[in-house]
């Protein structure tokens, strides 16, 4: 297994507990962003930069993932796009994205760009509590086991 970050938007507290876990079970962790994200040194840790553009740190992780692989995202799209790859898709927030939840989301997203593009504001996110990092953390141990 190895574990591709979409690292532009992953919480630095999330890519804590991934570098903390990848240097615990020896698991290659790649994060890739299209800016610089710091990496600790360590043998299992790695941080590539792409370039900048709309999608193209997504469409690296599509190339490089393969079947069993682990990708972290809260991108609806891309985590339907690895799941067809046969990758395993966790959140930020510990969620599990599955061939039988993905359609589901993508169409929920889908209305809620529709809404938001009509100009109904639907807020956003919550900040993420201590629970969402034990949630995380909690299956991510699940999946590295």
């Amino acid at each position: 297994m190895h574990i591709y970050v979409d690292a532009d938007a992953c919480p630095k507290v999330i890519r804590e507990i991934l570098f903390k876990a990848a240097e615990r079970t020896a698991t290659p962790l790649t994060m890739i962003a299209n800016h610089l994200v710091p990496a600790p040194p360590s043998k299992w840790v790695t941080s590539l930069q792409v370039s900048g553009g709309f999608d193209v740190a997504d469409n690296e992780i599509v190339r490089r993932c393969e079947a069993g692989d682990l990708v972290i995202t809260s991108d609806i799209p891309l985590a339907a796009e690895v799941i067809e790859k046969a990758a395993l898709v966790l959140t930020s927030r510990g969620e599990r994205y599955t061939q039988n939840n993905i359609g589901a989301k993508l169409n929920m997203r889908d209305f809620m760009e529709t809404l938001r593009s009509s100009g109904v504001q639907s807020g956003g996110q919550a900040p993420m509590s201590h629970s969402d990092r034990m949630q995380f953390a909690n299956q991510l141990d699940r999946l590295l086991a």
